[in-house]
């Protein structure tokens, strides 16, 4: 008696290992079906911003009311108007010049402490050194950069913010009556 390592399956039958035991199931290494023969879905499974279609929870539940439809704003939204572009432009414009200002001074008193030391270091006024005089400067410079921040910020984005936020308010104001 030999012993056989493969017996068959069916006992009835004898084996062949070049018939496939089951013909009607699909073979392991058949290609997938081409692109679009699938089921259709109900809603683009390409789009991954596309909403799920809504499902009944139970089914005796009526289905969601549709969503209300609303009016677009007669004006555009807040965010895009002219007036924060402004707004951002005069804000923008009174920080360069601020900076500018206490730091352009101060970055002047570095170079010439670096690049010119007899320049510093002759005097001025009874003995005292230039060097010390304009390092004495750099604080008027700088309440002098402060208020010409303040005076731009009172003058020119003051009133822009205060019409802005009226505007903002009257938008809040018509939303609410609608």
């Amino acid at each position: 008696m030999s012993y056989d390592p493969y017996p068959p399956h069916d006992s009835s039958a004898p084996y062949d290992p070049y018939d496939p035991p089951d013909s009607h199931a699909p073979h392991p290494y058949a290609p997938y079906p081409p692109h679009g023969s699938h089921a259709p879905y109900p809603y683009d499974r390409r789009d991954p911003h596309a909403p799920a279609p809504p499902r009944l929870t139970y089914p005796w539940q009526p289905p969601p009311p549709p969503p209300e439809r609303r009016r677009p704003p007669r004006r555009p939204a807040l965010g895009n108007h002219r007036d924060l572009r402004v707004l951002r432009g005069a804000y923008r414009r009174q920080r360069r010049v601020a900076s500018l200002t206490a730091l352009g001074y101060f970055c002047l008193f570095l170079a010439l402490s670096a690049f010119a030391p007899p320049l510093m270091s002759s005097t001025v006024v009874a003995g005292v050194p230039t060097g010390l005089l304009l390092a004495l400067v750099q604080l008027p410079v700088t309440w002098l950069a402060i208020g010409l921040y303040e005076h731009t910020a009172a003058r020119r984005v003051d009133p822009l913010a205060d019409r802005i936020r009226k505007q903002a308010e009257l938008d809040a104001r018509r939303e609410a009556a609608r």
